[in-house]
This record gives C-alpha cells, structure tokens and sequence, in this order.
C-alpha cells in the first residue's frame, strides 16, 4: 500500500510541476500569444 500511495504523490508533483511550467511560459510569452490569436482571429473574419 506504501507504493500506491508514493506513486500517487509523484504524479501529483508531476502535474503540479507541469502546470507552473505552463502558467510560467504562459506570463512569458503573453504579449507573444496574444498577437498570433488576434491576428488567427482576424484572418477567420476577414
């Protein structure tokens, strides 16, 4: 049962780790990401 439980907990860090990695990459490149979904954006419009 001590494995289950250990497993369990490093796949929680795991996504924890990956989602601050996301968020991070996310703040980084916001100026960035906001220009190629508005320019996608305005190309579905026109």
């Amino acid at each position: 049962m001590k494995m289950l439980k250990n497993k369990r907990g490093m796949e929680m860090v795991q996504v924890a780790i990956l989602i601050g990695l996301a968020v991070c990459l996310g703040l980084i490149f916001k100026t960035e990401i906001t220009e190629f979904v508005n320019k996608t954006f305005q190309g579905l419009n026109s």
